[in-house]
């Protein structure tokens, strides 16, 4: 565990340290020379603000259409008595080693018109095939009789995995909604390729640009040397202390189930 929170505690401590005993590599565990200078830079501004509720929106909007069609996909193939079954696990499982490539993607979502619109990044990423494979399996496992329990009370099939089958996937669902939600977070390629208007980009993208380009950190230190410097020297530090830390905070609620999903699995081996 030590070791394991050593680097977060030293990116912490330097997100709060001066440049110079940053660049002195003075700063391990405590800040040195403590300064919110940066979180001042970056927060003052009001795009920052804007792009961070564009990563709200668009991790929740992403999350759960992702898990409807996974769970929907994932149910439906778990069943050994569907038609084309095969079928439609190969085409999951095909594009998992085959995909078209970065230029007929964007010429793709260019030409459905998803260009500078949320769907550019909440559509094409809605399934992961490994997740889908994972929830998969789980939904194998389930006992049949469950379901033909279900059958007999008079469920039809939605019914059956809204009531049924749903209330006892806890687990894997709430493992699910985390790996897709911090996936989403954490994403930024597709909105630097498919997103012109900065009013759209995620916060991920704006912190982005803030590292890779002395002239953004000009103007959001409001054109003074003294702030480029500083956001050039503790930047990296905030942006993963900003980035990770909603994440951080959405594992204590998740976490309970992770220790279910895995008490469930011993049982059964």
């Amino acid at each position: 565990m030590a070791i394991t929170l050593y680097p977060f505690a030293n990116i912490i401590a330097q997100s709060f340290s001066s440049e110079g005993f940053i660049n002195a590599g003075q700063v391990n565990l405590v800040p040195r020379g403590f300064n919110v200078e940066t979180y001042r830079t970056v927060m003052a501004d009001n795009m920052f603000w804007i792009n961070y509720r564009n990563t709200v929106v668009y991790t929740v909007v992403a999350t759960t259409i992702a898990m409807v069609l996974t769970t929907t996909y994932a149910y439906a193939i778990s069943k050994k008595n569907l038609r084309g079954r095969n079928f439609f696990i190969m085409v999951a499982v095909f594009t998992m080693f085959f995909n078209g490539g970065l230029i007929p993607n964007y010429v793709l979502i260019n030409a459905i018109g998803f260009t500078n619109t949320i769907w550019a990044i909440v559509i094409p990423n809605a399934i992961s095939v490994f997740n889908l494979l994972v929830m998969k399996a789980f939904f194998e496992n389930m006992p049949d009789e469950l379901e033909e329990a279900a059958a007999i009370d008079g469920l039809g099939t939605y019914r059956t995995l809204l009531r049924i089958v749903l209330p006892l996937s806890k687990a894997v669902i709430a493992t699910m909604v985390l790996f897709y939600a911090v996936s989403f977070w954490n994403s930024w390629f597709q909105a630097f390729l498919y997103l012109d208007d900065a009013r759209l980009y995620p916060v991920t993208v704006y912190l982005r640009n803030l590292i890779a380009g002395a002239t953004t950190a000009t103007s959001v230190a409001g054109g003074s040397s003294d702030g480029m410097t500083q956001v050039a020297s503790n930047i990296q530090s905030v942006t993963m202390v900003l980035t990770v830390l909603p994440i951080i905070c959405l594992y204590p609620f998740i976490q309970k189930y992770f220790v279910s999903g895995v008490m469930l699995g011993s049982v059964k081996g």
